[in-house]
């Protein structure tokens, strides 16, 4: 069966090609594209989750499983935005082509309703520490509503409103990374003492610190190429992921690890509290968390827009950030652990599927939107991503491997395997041409 659906209903003018892929004279450089991608992984709550897995591992352990996991991240999300830039589309496009014109809406409520959970989780992560810098617990439905809204604001001013705040929160986040690690080793003494005290919290298997490491942001790791696709090279878009997702996410869980260990505290406020900096922290958070939920709203805005078939994101991201407060009044800062291990989990395969399907398929040729008429499924690939993600529930539940990368590699090869068996998959293409960046 195939639909014809390419037409968008309405023509409103959105300069973020949310239906479209981004021309070559909206593509930009390394420091832009850099500054934006460090402005979504500059994120307090990885501080959070990093200091979850070291008060679990202790020092040298931690220090391991964070430079592995930050590693399958940063190459993982590389790879996602270089075929951003080839193709200048966002990733619930490159679904489209993945897993036809319905199988994309999946993508669209995976990817967008993940990133409307962890705008929820970080509204109510800065409300929290609002409550806790003032001591005011009956205030913590106002902090979450106001912060929520503050930053769907922004949101809504799209790739170029991102990057002006997140030229102010990166020197910022960086002052807080670096502060916190030096007072860490202050309180426990020496380096050596720090490797010395041992874990405060119950055991964590490697398999489970992995994935939480790797799940905190598999999701918008996995729609990096929302911004990649702005990318004037896939030179660019390669630097500026690893920086971000591998360096950038990986600063941000060492610091959050040394303070929880230093500190014997896997909460971060408390570790705050205790280092005598709520006040600094809770400047810095704010505006770093800020540039992180504006990455947020704007790809489930995207994602409701081609959910839709709409040319204009702002009515999605208004209605993701009304979702998100509910969400975070309802206290969903508790369920970030669990929240983070699903992500791992459920996430990375589709990376894996649109991977697999971009270098084994389209044998990294992919026709113009305009020219293919999209199958509503393309049920060899739906397959391909189902087997990658109950490979990774299945190891992650048993404790086997490396969750996320496992899910990513076997969804990956599946995509060949399943369309050498299901001949008649592929989608009809009107002309021959393809998306050169």
């Amino acid at each position: 069966m195939s639909t014809n659906n390419n037409q968008p209903v309405e023509q409103t003018i959105d300069k973020d090609y949310p239906l479209d892929h981004v021309p070559q004279s909206a593509r930009v450089g390394l420091i832009s594209l850099s500054a934006v991608l460090l402005g979504c992984t500059f994120f307090s709550p990885t501080m959070v989750a990093g200091g979850q897995v070291a008060a679990s591992f202790g020092l040298n352990r931690f220090l391991w499983t964070m430079f592995l996991g930050n590693l399958i991240l940063g190459l993982y999300v590389a790879v996602m935005a270089v075929i951003g830039t080839k193709t200048g589309l966002t990733s619930v496009l490159l679904a489209r082509y993945t897993l036809g014109f319905g199988g994309a809406k999946w993508a669209g409520f995976l990817l967008g309703g993940t990133q409307v959970g962890w705008y929820a989780v970080s509204a109510a992560y800065v409300a929290e520490i609002f409550v806790r810098a003032f001591d005011s617990p009956n205030q913590y439905i106002f902090w979450c509503i106001f912060w929520s809204l503050v930053m769907g604001f922004t949101a809504v001013y799209g790739f170029k409103g991102m990057e002006i705040v997140s030229y102010v929160a990166i020197p910022l986040i960086l002052i807080l990374t670096i502060w916190t690690p030096i007072l860490g080793v202050r309180e426990a003494g020496s380096w050596a003492a720090l490797a010395a005290l041992p874990p405060t919290s119950e055991a964590m298997t490697m398999t489970t610190a992995l994935t939480i490491i790797v799940g905190t942001f598999a999701s918008m790791g996995t729609q990096v190429t929302n911004w990649s696709r702005f990318a004037k090279t896939t030179t660019v878009s390669f630097i500026a992921a690893l920086l971000a997702f591998f360096v950038g996410n990986g600063i941000m869980v060492f610091a959050g690890g040394i303070g929880a260990i230093a500190f014997q505290q896997a909460d971060l406020v408390e570790v705050f509290l205790e280092m005598g900096i709520i006040f600094w922290a809770l400047i810095i958070l704010t505006i770093n968390i800020w540039t992180t939920n504006d990455a947020a709203a704007y790809a489930f805005g995207m994602a409701g827009a081609e959910f839709f078939n709409k040319e204009n994101k702002r009515p999605y991201i208004i209605g993701g950030v009304v979702i998100a407060t509910v969400l975070a009044v309802s206290g969903a800062y508790n369920f970030l652990v669990p929240y983070l291990v699903a992500l791992g989990i459920f996430i990375p395969p589709l990376g894996g599927t649109i991977i697999g399907d971009y270098l084994f398929v389209w044998k990294r040729q992919m026709p113009n939107l305009k020219d293919v008429e999209f199958k509503t499924f393309r049920v060899a690939n739906i397959i391909a991503y189902a087997i990658g993600t109950i490979v990774a529930y299945v190891t992650n539940s048993n404790g086997i491997g490396i969750p996320p990368l496992q899910g990513i590699i076997v969804a990956a090869l599946m995509v060949p395997v399943m369309n050498a068996i299901m001949k008649n998959d592929a989608h009809t293409i009107k002309k021959d041409t393809s998306v050169q960046a």
